[in-house]
């Protein structure tokens, strides 16, 4: 099967790309960091494969998710690389193109977001880029489906085996040094004359990854002249070559043309979107609509139907058909007050859950999520981090494990580590359900405004331990943070939907194995304790761990041990405790669980228990996504401790001040 590798620059449209040749949807945001490791999908009607590979400003790595970009070059060697440009930046993005062009694959460049090249009055001739270049050339615009037939044909048709890879002028000493020791190479590695080429190449650009990979192939002419390399400084002769070339490339490909008297929309509208005074407010804005449309106006009666509907109907002609069925009684009290009352009453919750990341999908597809990383980076700044940091914390808003990856993008060490640290701080999709339970009963006024809220507070808490941290770790260095600014587009409904059900699929797919899980176990728990099966739910395992915790979340406005066993739960997903509750209290969904939150709690406490639930232990796989990441289990170990602590003292705190004002 034919291996395509799609490489390019972030923010070029690859992933768009990728997701209308192929039969794969990935995540698409137009902002650095979206793809995170290779995806791989299959072009229509083909058997050629297409993979998506993270976005890189040149094959020099500098971050964790750039190096499996390399990789695929080191290790797997495509049959075919498509280059995917931004036909607005394209001096840029060519160097990139060099250095793939030296690889010696068949290459097909494409100049995506032709459109917006279009409308700045200037055009590109392709024959003049294709014989200056050696490569194929196509225009494309993959948000509006423009070019793609021509794009596939192109690639269907194109050589699987090495071409005569792209040679520059280098200068004198950089020619004969390279000569030499890829000479070598073929000589004493058998290695192709080509791939000896770009290797000897890459090494003397200093690439770190290629330098790596020669220390462990034991690449001896490339180790012993590593030090006279950089001595020469032939990385900067390399590089003034190479853009000196793309210089005289684009001089004689240009053709200007009339500009349009289109006014600049983008530009007035990040006049004030962008503002230093403005974007924070504009930013805060934004997310409060959000939350109403996702809560008040929308989102709950939405959720209250189909809560009626579950603990209706659903649970009724589950009742009836397992007592026609002779099932025991104990069966039966599972299923139907167990698995649909605790299963269910978490799955009416999806209304909220897809609204509120459908407009997170709008805010992606216009182009505003840069925006907003490009405004909150003055602010990240303050506590020692910058925008980068920003992007995998917004990301963590529908999963604290997706967020953790992006970080990846993040080049220091220590700064990516202190990002991983404080993403379970921001409040994921998983919490919603139990935030909309306690809004609806104590604040029905005011349920965007008091989510908002703790989706603030938890980036105040991430920000203020980002401090900490820097002082712990001494972090002196920060990542250098670019971010391109896309032009506003129409968002498409059908990119709008991919990604809304691309957000959301985790939520239902958890509710069919996690949530499942945890609310059997809360049941047995519940239904069980040391003499076998209760009749009294003060004498199982759960009222037993609830009592022994009891006193201690006291501290916090909790009065029910019931609602300590179900705040224990959510280690294994938060969604689980809004489905534990309802098992614990023996409802039959949301609404009776509304109603009794009335006789357990004051406002707040209520406002505490979400504080708690907001900062304390991640869940099981935002765990495992820590040791993945940080290549230790006790970085995830201390997390699991330390968030706990921290979330139980802040919630103290609130309730034990405001106790004295109550």
């Amino acid at each position: 099967m034919t291996v395509v590798a799609l490489l390019g620059n972030p923010n070029t449209g690859k992933t768009t790309l990728f997701n209308e040749l192929t039969d794969n949807y990935s995540y698409v945001g137009n902002w650095e960091g979206v793809t995170v490791e290779k995806k791989v999908g299959k072009i229509h009607h083909s058997e050629m494969m297409v993979v998506d590979l993270p976005g890189i400003y040149s094959l020099n790595p500098i971050t964790k998710d750039e190096a499996v970009a390399v990789n695929c070059l080191l290790h797997d060697s495509p049959d075919i690389i498509l280059n995917v440009t931004n036909a607005c930046q394209l001096k840029r993005n060519l160097l990139l193109s060099i250095e793939l062009l030296e690889f010696g694959q068949p290459t097909v460049i494409a100049l995506n977001m032709i459109d917006d090249l279009k409308r700045s009055g200037i055009a590109y001739n392709l024959g003049i880029l294709s014989a200056k270049l050696g490569c194929r050339f196509c225009t494309t615009n993959a948000r509006n489906k423009e070019g793609l037939e021509q794009l596939k044909a192109d690639l269907l048709n194109s050589p699987t085996q090495a071409t005569e890879p792209l040679a520059l002028n280098y200068p004198s000493d950089v020619m004969n040094s390279l000569d030499v020791a890829s000479m070598q190479l073929v000589q004493q590695f058998n290695y192709t004359e080509t791939f000896a080429r770009w290797l000897t190449i890459q090494f003397m650009n200093q690439n770190h990854q290629v330098r790596q990979f020669a220390a462990d192939k034991h690449l001896h002419p490339l180790l012993n002249q590593a030090i006279c390399y950089d001595q020469q400084d032939y990385e900067s002769q390399i590089f003034n070559t190479r853009f000196d070339f793309i210089n005289e490339v684009l001089s004689d490909a240009t053709e200007q043309q009339s500009l349009t008297n289109k006014a600049n929309i983008t530009a007035k509208i990040d006049y004030w979107i962008t503002q230093p005074l403005l974007g924070l407010p504009i930013f805060v804005g934004i997310f409060y609509l959000m939350f109403k449309l996702s809560f008040d106006w929308l989102g709950t009666p939405l959720s209250g139907l189909l809560d009626s509907f579950i603990s209706g109907p659903v649970s009724h002609t589950a009742s009836a058909l397992l007592t026609q069925l002779g099932a025991i009684p104990f069966l039966k009290s599972l299923i139907v007050d167990g698995v649909i009352a605790g299963v269910g009453g978490v799955l009416t919750f999806i209304p909220q859950i897809f609204i509120l990341f459908a407009c997170i999908s709008l805010l992606e597809d216009s182009g505003y999520m840069s925006r907003a990383a490009l405004v909150t980076d003055r602010l990240m700044q303050m506590f020692g981090m910058n925008g980068k940091s920003f992007i995998p914390l917004i990301i963590g808003f529908g999963c604290n494990v997706t967020g953790i990856m992006a970080a990846r993008t993040i080049e220091q060490p220590k700064e990516r580590l202190v990002t991983t640290l404080i993403s379970p701080f921001i409040s994921c999709s998983a919490r919603l359900p139990i935030y909309g339970l306690f809004v609806a009963a104590f604040f029905q006024k005011n349920q965007a405004l008091i989510v908002l809220s703790l989706y603030f507070l938890g980036i105040v808490v991430a920000l203020l331990m980002a401090k900490v941290y820097q002082w712990l770790f001494k972090i002196k260095e920060s990542s250098v943070f670019i971010v391109e600014l896309p032009k506003y587009h129409l968002p498409r409904l059908d990119i709008i939907a991919a990604g809304t059900w691309d957000k959301g699929k985790g939520f239902i797919k958890n509710a069919g194995s996690i949530i499942f899980a945890g609310t059997v176990l809360i049941w047995l728990l519940s239904n069980l304790g040391p003499q076998g099966v209760v009749t009294n739910i003060n004498d199982s395992f759960c009222a037993w761990i609830g009592q022994a915790a009891l006193p201690i979340f006291q501290l916090i406005g909790v009065t029910s041990w019931a609602t300590v066993s179900a705040l224990l739960t959510g280690v294994l997903a938060k969604e689980v405790i809004s489905s534990s509750m309802i098992v614990l209290f023996h409802l039959s969904g949301q609404t009776g669980l509304i109603a009794t939150f009335s006789t357990l709690f004051t406002p707040l406490s209520a406002y505490c228990i979400l504080i708690f639930i907001l900062l304390y232990a991640p869940c099981f796989s935002t765990l495992s996504a820590i040791k993945t990441e940080t290549g230790s289990i006790k970085w995830a170990a201390y997390s699991l401790i330390s968030n706990t602590v921290i979330a139980f003292v802040i919630a103290m705190v609130v309730y034990q001040v405001g106790s004295l004002f109550m």
